[in-house]
This record gives structure tokens, C-alpha cells and sequence, in this order.
């Protein structure tokens, strides 16, 4: 498991992960769900949540499990593990077996990053 499971669906994408990455992303993606009506899919091999645009993903890995936001600059208050990557204003949460993060944590940061992508609007949309 490299850049995580090649799946066709959400339901497939965590069927194929086995050990702690198992549990961790069964929890994070209840949590996700319960927060805010995203729309689940899978992009680019990972476990995509729409919502007016890319929001949030899950991708498992060998010896980690990244939680990423497309906003997840504007998330680091509530979350101040999360570190910026990339394009746009994404930021990551790099989990390990060690890294606890709760469900209501994962729940709080889907709901506001849902919110944001409502108030703003598609963060990949060219302004």
C-alpha cells in the first residue's frame, strides 16, 4: 500500500485497508459523514468529500494515514497539527498508529471545512 488502495468505490477504498489504518479510517470517515452532507467519491486514489468543490480527504498509506483539507490553512486554530501542503490552501494531518486524534476532532474540522467550502466556494475554482 503505497498512495493506498486502488478502489472504484468509498466502500471498496476501506474494505481494502487492514491493521490500525483499518479502525482509524472506518472512524474518521463516520465522523466526516455525521458533520455534514458531503457527497463521498474517490479521486486520485483517494477517499474524496465533496462539498462545493474538494474538501476533505482520507488516503491511507503504509506507516500513515493522511487527513487532508483543501482549506486546511484556515483550519489550523481549531487544529494546530495541521501543516500546509501544496496548492491552494491545503493542510495535512499526518496520522501514525501513535497519533490520537478523536472522532469529534475529525467532526469539528469536516463541519467548519463544509462551511467554508459553502461560504467561499470551490477552492480549486480559478478566481
Amino acid at each position: 500500500m503505497g498512495m493506498g488502495p486502488v478502489a472504484e468505490t468509498p466502500d471498496a477504498y476501506i474494505a481494502a485497508l487492514s491493521g490500525w489504518q483499518l479502525g482509524r479510517c472506518r472512524r474518521m470517515r463516520t465522523a466526516i459523514l455525521s458533520a455534514a452532507p458531503f457527497e463521498e467519491t474517490i479521486k486520485w486514489t483517494n477517499l474524496v468529500f465533496m462539498a462545493n468543490g474538494p474538501c476533505i480527504l482520507i488516503r491511507a498509506e503504509e506507516h500513515r494515514v493522511l487527513l487532508g483539507f483543501w482549506r486546511g490553512k484556515r483550519l489550523r486554530d481549531i487544529e494546530p497539527r495541521i501543516k500546509a501542503s501544496g496548492k491552494y490552501e491545503l493542510g495535512n494531518l499526518v496520522l501514525t498508529k501513535a497519533t490520537e486524534v478523536t472522532a469529534d476532532q475529525v467532526a469539528t474540522l469536516a463541519a467548519e471545512a463544509h462551511r467554508l467550502n459553502i461560504e467561499l466556494g470551490n477552492p480549486t475554482a480559478r478566481t
